[in-house]
C-alpha cells in the first residue's frame, strides 16, 4: 500500500504546484462546493510521448470540468519501457482506468458523487491508432466507464499531451 501511497503523491497543477493526492482531491472538492449549481465532468486521460527508444514517458491529467464555467487540472508523470505501439496505447488506457477507479474509490468514500466521469483516450479514426478503436474503447466501457476519442478526447489528446513532451 506505501508504494501505491507514494507513486500518487505526485501531482502538479499549473496554479497550485506540487500536490499530493490528499490536496488534489481537497481541491476537487473545494471548486466543485465554490459553484455547486453547475454540472460538473471528471475526465482522466493519459498521453504518453517517447524517449529516444529508452522508453515513454506517461502523463495522467485529472480534469475538473465546470461545464459552461471553466475548470481546472492536474498531471502526474511516470516513465516505463514499452516495446510496441499497441503495448504503449493499452498502457495509455489502463493507466486512466487504474486512476479512475482509485479516484472513484476516494470520491466514493466521502459521498461525493455529483459528477459525470469520463476516460479519454488519445487515439481516433485517423493515424496508426485507428485499428484500436474497438478493442480499447470497448475495454474502457467494459469497466463500467465512459470512454471519448478523438476529437473529443481533450483529456488525453490536448491536457495530457501538453506536459508529455
Amino acid at each position: 500500500m506505501q508504494e501505491k501511497e507514494e507513486e500518487l503523491d505526485d501531482f502538479n497543477s499549473p496554479t497550485l504546484g506540487r500536490l499530493s493526492i490528499t490536496g488534489v482531491m481537497d481541491r476537487i472538492r473545494e471548486f466543485m462546493a465554490e459553484e455547486p449549481n453547475y454540472k460538473y465532468r471528471l475526465i482522466i486521460g493519459t498521453d504518453s510521448a517517447g524517449r529516444n527508444h529508452s522508453g515513454v514517458d506517461y502523463v495522467t491529467a485529472l480534469v475538473v470540468h465546470r461545464v459552461g464555467g471553466g475548470g481546472i487540472y492536474f498531471w502526474k508523470k511516470r516513465f516505463e519501457q514499452v516495446n510496441s505501439l499497441r503495448q504503449r496505447i493499452y498502457r495509455e488506457a489502463s493507466i486512466s482506468l487504474d486512476f479512475a477507479q482509485e479516484v472513484l474509490d476516494v470520491l466514493q468514500g466521502d459521498g461525493f458523487l455529483d459528477f459525470d466521469f469520463e476516460i479519454h483516450v488519445d487515439i481516433g479514426k485517423e493515424g496508426e491508432t485507428r485499428a484500436m478503436i474497438s478493442e480499447v474503447v470497448g475495454m474502457i466501457r467494459g469497466s463500467g466507464f465512459t470512454c471519448r476519442t478523438k476529437p473529443d478526447s481533450y483529456g488525453a489528446s490536448s491536457v495530457a499531451d501538453r506536459h508529455a513532451s
